[in-house]
């Protein structure tokens, strides 16, 4: 359990410091992007952003939270780790594809009753801007957290 704990913190905290870079990108690339795409497309880039950092945030508490148990079910057998660790995935899967797919209709929603647009397809490349956000925050994750896990690695080997 004390293990458990101190895992939980150093990973709520390597999220912190990683989402502080990650907020004054946000605010920098929306600056850039506002003056070439447009305001939609930007208020659709910072949704997408943040509707990544939240699925990480979740995404972070549901493993930590599954890989403790998955730990100790496994010591009982493999099969019973197996199951947690199979339902745990299927729990973080589904709570982070419903967020983002609930983000993007809400998004399209907005869109369609507060900016004239002149056409659907107008509307849906200012949407673009919403898998932007997401998938710069997501690359953003994936070289943190490898840098984090690296760290984490060389920590254990000394």
């Amino acid at each position: 359990i004390k293990i458990s704990k101190t895992i939980q913190e150093g990973a709520m905290s390597f999220l912190m410091a990683e989402y502080t870079y990650m907020a004054v990108y946000i605010v920098l690339f929306s600056i850039f992007l506002v003056f070439f795409t447009g305001v939609p497309t930007t208020i659709a880039f910072v949704v997408g952003s943040v509707t990544s950092i939240l699925c990480g945030w979740i995404g972070m508490k549901i493993a930590v939270f599954t890989n403790v148990r998955t730990t100790h079910q496994c010591w009982k057998n493999l099969s019973a780790g197996f199951d947690v660790a199979i339902q745990g995935g299927c729990v973080m899967g589904l709570s982070l594809v419903s967020l983002g797919l609930l983000a993007l209709f809400a998004l399209i929603e907005v869109f369609k009753a507060y900016f004239d647009f002149s056409s659907s397809q107008v509307m849906y490349e200012a949407i673009a801007g919403y898998g932007l956000g997401g998938s710069s925050i997501a690359l953003f994750g994936r070289v943190g957290g490898g840098i984090y896990t690296k760290a984490a690695d060389v920590g254990a080997d000394l």
